[in-house]
């Protein structure tokens, strides 16, 4: 690169500098905005199931149904409520002031004292069918877990052929924190790299500034890498920032290496400024541009990427449709990188998905950006 080059590829740079620190949205997006989505996801929603409210119906008490009605006061997944009769208990679960009902019958314990089957009978409200499906799968491992006890304590084998011995790795907390924090940093950088860039960009060709750019000696290239290179660096700070919250402030482990989660993150972040800036150069105009990035950038980011619904629960077609959304590859290098480690079999896949991403979209905007001008 010649001086002349370097000096005018200087010059674009800090026009685009001057703009940014000029403009408090874009610092807000950078710096305020992932304060407030990581705190809003990491206190505010939480896809754990704790304090389910059940009811419990025992119609004969005794020792054994008294002790299975504890192990549900002290499970962490229920906060239990004990009814007389059904009746009363089917009542409250039609005003949904319960989530579930677990009923003991008069036989329950003769018949486990027997060797028989004694059925506990539990009801769930379905309106919530995940909710529904996870408080009916708690019920059961705390239902399992108290017959283990109890078969322990009488000195007779399960009457299960099979006992389970589960672990949990990469969260063994089952914290919805740990898994949401991460992928959260992606859904930060995309409105970083496309929003503001699309945003920016075609604020020059609404007020007719980049006719008067494209007059001055610049060449394509300098004029593409001047306009990216204060972005990339803002959008990396945002990641900077947003990794230092997720890790001292929600205590997210980062397992991986920092130096593989930094190659990552600038690849991610190149693409994404990629599409920002393709999306201006069709565009030409603020508004539009804002909308088809949050359309066809932030939205596919935020539900298909992984980061809130599992790609694999999703309908075949639509399994397909996630390839093509640059963030289903970010979100699992960040969640692996932060929760597994260097996996590098995933690694390594995910990010030769991210740098064909990166040409595609380069080629695209070199050549759009050059029959825009021609324009």
């Amino acid at each position: 690169m010649s001086s002349a080059s370097r000096m005018r590829l200087r010059g674009i740079i800090r026009k685009e500098s001057l703009q940014i620190l000029r403009d408090p949205s874009s610092i807000a997006i950078a710096f305020i905005m992932p304060v407030v989505l990581l705190y809003l996801f990491g206190y505010g929603v939480s896809l754990d199931a704790r304090n389910i409210p059940v009811g419990i119906v025992i119609e004969q008490p005794d020792t054994a149904s008294d002790a299975l009605a504890g192990a549900f006061d002290q499970s962490p997944f229920f906060k239990p409520r004990r009814f007389d009769a059904i009746q009363a208990a089917r009542q409250a679960l039609d005003t949904r002031d319960i989530q579930g009902i677990i009923w003991l019958r008069s036989n329950f314990s003769s018949r486990l004292f027997s060797g028989q089957e004694a059925p506990i009978s539990v009801i769930v409200n379905g309106v919530d069918s995940n909710q529904a499906n996870i408080t009916r799968g708690y019920i059961e491992g705390a239902w399992l877990a108290w017959l283990g006890h109890f078969a322990a304590a009488q000195g007779r084998p399960l009457p299960l052929p099979v006992v389970l011995e589960q672990r949990v790795w990469f969260n063994a907390e089952l914290s919805s924190q740990l898994f949401l924090v991460p992928g959260l940093i992606a859904i930060v950088m995309t409105l970083i790299g496309s929003l503001l860039t699309a945003m920016v960009v075609a604020r020059e060709w609404e007020r007719g500034t980049m006719e008067a750019l494209m007059a001055t000696p610049l060449h394509m290239g300098e004029m593409l890498a001047g306009k990216l290179i204060p972005y990339f660096v803002l959008g990396m700070g945002g990641m900077l920032f947003s990794v230092a919250l997720a890790v001292w402030q929600f205590h997210v482990p980062l397992r991986g290496s920092f130096w593989v989660l930094l190659v990552s993150s600038a690849l991610f972040m190149l693409v994404a400024l990629s599409i920002g800036l393709l999306i201006s150069v069709v565009a030409k105009n603020q508004y539009v541009a804002g909308l088809v990035a949050i359309i066809t950038a932030f939205l596919p980011a935020f539900i298909l990427s992984g980061f809130l619904f599992d790609i694999h629960s999703m309908p075949t077609v639509v399994q397909w449709l996630t390839h093509l959304i640059p963030a289903r590859y970010f979100v699992a290098l960040l969640q692996t990188l932060f929760l597994a480690g260097d996996v590098w079999p995933v690694v390594l896949t995910n990010l030769g998905a991210l740098a064909l991403m990166l040409v595609f979209f380069t080629l695209v905007v070199w050549r759009k950006t050059g029959s825009g001008l021609d324009d």
